[in-house]
């Protein structure tokens, strides 16, 4: 019995010592530059107004000039936005040099790269290489790139790198490039979590679940698939069905908030965590689903989809 209560005071030691030094934050925030990109919508848009109420200086970027006029109109004069297009390579080294001449000998305390787009999900057979590309050039490609300009000003700030993934990162439940580009920005979370470790400079990934966003507008994704549908040879409409490829209508989380808290905790924190997962959904089910067999991966996800016409099909030889 003294073994048991033994073992269960340590394991509440552990915890509370775990908790303590989670809720260890850092205290001056007022010098310390970010810079956030997409912030157009979304989370980028909520966390940039957020961390500006905060003491941040806030430098954010934005697909559009009205996306930038907004922003501005909602937040201090102390916020500055930027036009940036994460696939323009010139337009990020433009970007980098502006951000360099802005934060100075302090460096840049805080990279958040949350820009990102959805592109078309629908059954791989369905897309060509260009549906694909898109969403791989801005999520992932887009994203190194960004980094790579902004890596040694975070260095020299011995600061925070944030990359915001999804949990499409670690479970594919749908065709197309927006997967396999999250999948990309695990991986290079990783080894880029490990070789900046020696430098000082902590390395976060936040994967989302399924949220109410522009990113997820339910209308548009169907209205992409029904024109991807309508293009496709009759030979592959055929072995689907005319009932076509449903869409899992699914809950969305409707609080950014919570993906904003997790930003929050991995640029201030004195022990940010590696992974955050943000939603009810991540944390009850994709993130689970994704350390179970694959047996029990697919019998989940098939479940929720329509099978091809079998009896339809007539494939060549």
């Amino acid at each position: 019995m003294f073994f048991y209560i033994l073992i269960f005071l340590a394991t509440f030691y552990l915890w509370w010592r775990w908790r303590a030094q989670d809720g260890q934050k850092i205290r001056d925030l007022t010098d310390k530059y970010i810079f956030i990109t997409g912030c157009d919508s979304g989370f980028g848009n909520l966390a940039a107004r957020t961390f500006d109420k905060k003491g941040f200086r806030v430098l954010a970027s934005c697909l559009t000039e009205a996306g930038a006029v907004e922003l501005k109109a909602a937040t201090s004069e102390q916020l500055q936005t930027v036009l940036l297009d994460v696939t323009d390579t010139d337009n990020v080294r433009k970007v980098a040099e502006w951000i360099k001449a802005e934060v100075g000998s302090a460096g840049l305390w805080g990279l958040v790269n949350n820009a990102g787009i959805m592109g078309p999900s629908a059954p791989t057979d369905w897309l060509n290489i260009e549906h694909f590309r898109a969403p791989i050039e801005t999520n992932l490609i887009g994203l190194i790139n960004v980094t790579l300009h902004l890596l040694p000003l975070v260095k020299k700030a011995r600061g925070r790198l944030v990359n915001i993934s999804s949990t499409g990162g670690r479970l594919a439940v749908w065709g197309g490039g927006y997967v396999p580009s999250k999948f990309g920005v695990e991986g290079f979370n990783d080894s880029l979590r490990r070789d900046m470790k020696a430098f000082g400079v902590k390395v976060s990934c936040i994967e989302p679940g399924l949220f109410k966003t522009g990113l997820s507008n339910r209308k548009k994704i169907i209205e992409e698939r029904e024109a991807i549908w309508d293009q496709l040879p009759p030979a592959i409409r055929k072995q689907y069905g005319e009932g076509k490829e449903k869409l899992v209508q699914m809950l969305q989380n409707t609080n950014l908030s919570l993906v904003v808290q997790c930003m929050e905790h991995a640029l201030t924190s004195i022990n940010p965590q590696s992974r955050y997962s943000a939603g009810w959904d991540a944390k009850l089910l994709w993130v689970p689903l994704s350390s179970m067999p694959t047996a029990i991966q697919d019998f989940v996800l098939l479940r929720n989809k329509s099978a091809p016409a079998r009896h339809k099909i007539h494939l060549n030889s």
